[in-house]
């Protein structure tokens, strides 16, 4: 297995010590999106991309954030003793979707990202800079829907001004167009409109 590519998005921040994310292919015909890049006390690491681990309430079963106090959906008070922690006595709060099995692959992903990086950073001093990370990655074409859909099939309508203006300097209201708004309704006389109401 080889990484074929790596696509780098920075974070620009101060304050916070996440540089960016990036996306790894390996031979060609396998992306991984979405590890985050972080700055560590010995340098940058690579996190792989993870998922919150939740807990089904007793009470009507639904998931909630291990960390959650009341549950989302019926409001009922969540016990926290159900949390898994690792050996250095951390709560294990999120699970990586997909991660290397072993030391030698970890290094191989981790050495290549951190070359991508620094050579990512020095891109971005440059005029012109664009990132290459969303670039294949179109989301209005993943959203198609699998049949086609009859009200995206209707041509649009005309983009030239469809206002038709009856010789008024306004443009005309859904109440009064193509009327004159002095002109009472047809069968009606004066002093009529409204008789009835309140008899």
């Amino acid at each position: 297995m080889e990484i074929t590519e790596v696509r780098i998005k920075l974070i620009e921040s101060a304050e916070d010590r996440l540089r960016g994310f990036c996306s790894v292919t390996f031979d060609d015909c396998f992306v991984v999106r979405d590890l985050k890049i972080i700055e560590g006390n010995n340098g940058p690491f690579v996190a792989m991309p993870s998922r919150k681990l939740t807990s089904n309430c007793y009470k009507c079963r639904t998931k909630n954030h291990l960390r959650a106090s009341f549950c989302n959906h019926c409001g009922s008070q969540l016990k926290s003793d159900h949390i898994e922690h690792d050996s250095g006595g951390r709560a294990k709060l999120y699970a990586d979707i997909a991660h290397p099995v072993n030391a030698r692959c970890r290094e191989m992903i981790q050495k290549r990202v951190v070359h991508e990086l620094n050579h990512e950073t020095e891109l971005a001093s440059q005029p012109g800079y664009r990132s290459r990370y969303d670039e294949d990655f179109n989301e209005e074409v993943v959203a198609q829907p699998l049949h086609g859909n009859t009200h995206q099939d209707k041509p649009n309508p005309p983009t030239e001004d469809r206002r038709q203006d009856h010789g008024t300097d306004s443009p005309p209201t859904p109440h009064n167009q193509g009327k004159n708004p002095d002109q009472e309704p047809s069968g009606t006389s004066p002093g009529e409109f409204g008789k009835g109401i309140f008899e």
